[in-house]
């Protein structure tokens, strides 16, 4: 596989992939152990971004057990991308978003909170990993808008949301702890997903025009410079 896009083996990470340059995602940093830690810290990692709700936050029981020394090696910035209390966006993305064509009814909603995540790429110090639960949605809406912004063409920005569908997917097929509403799908039932989620991602952040709504939400030049810095793309 080429750099761009490179799944990521930190011990212990799900659904990790680079994304571009110094900026990677993933899902939840809770599955990472002591030792991926150190080796996301070795790939130049030193910010965290979070895009999870306050509840989701917490250690689960199957959860690898990780000191404060090692974490005290990052910056973790909490950066929800949603409000779930929010009855509109109950109601269009039930029970959670799940699927890129409701991507543009999240960015209409909380443009404020997109907003915040490029602003803490913008300011992170060093790499960055970008991450939610799964790995798919959030950072995957995210990621679409980080390739948008920095050029890359539809089928690496396609491309990129189908191997976090198939990376989490995978994790499902070999989980001991289900998932209260998701299982694995064999290819017969997944492969017509990843084409219509596809083309649902394309149309959201081709339509978005990344650089622009980011604009006039109050990300500023300077920032758009620094994350195109992060991500390589610089001239």
């Amino acid at each position: 596989m080429d750099e761009q896009g490179k799944a990521v083996g930190w011990d212990g990470a799900v659904n990790a992939w680079q994304v571009a340059g110094d900026v990677y995602r993933m899902g939840r940093r809770e599955w990472l152990t002591a030792a991926g830690w150190k080796q996301a810290y070795a790939s130049g990692i030193r910010t965290v971004v979070d895009l999870r709700n306050d509840d989701e936050r917490q250690r689960r029981e199957t959860d690898p057990a990780v000191g404060a020394e090692v974490m005290a090696a990052f910056d973790v910035v909490l950066a929800p991308t949603e409000d779930p209390g929010n009855s509109e966006f109950r109601a269009l993305c039930r029970p959670y978003l799940n699927n890129p064509a409701s991507y543009a009814d999240n960015a209409r909603i909380f443009p404020e909170k997109l907003a915040a995540v490029f602003k803490a790429v913008a300011a992170a110090r060093g790499g960055v990993v970008i991450h939610c639960s799964a790995g798919r949605d959030r950072s995957g809406m995210v990621a679409a808008m980080l390739q948008d912004l920095a050029g890359d063409t539809d089928d690496a920005i396609v491309q990129g949301y189908q191997r976090s569908m198939r990376g989490i997917n995978e994790y499902r097929r070999l989980a001991t702890v289900p998932h209260p509403h998701e299982r694995y799908l064999p290819d017969d039932v997944l492969l017509p997903l990843l084409e219509f989620r596809g083309g649902s991602l394309l149309k959201f952040v081709r339509s978005l025009k990344t650089r622009d709504y980011l604009r006039r939400h109050g990300v500023t030049d300077p920032e758009l410079t620094a994350i195109l810095g992060k991500l390589g793309r610089l001239q």
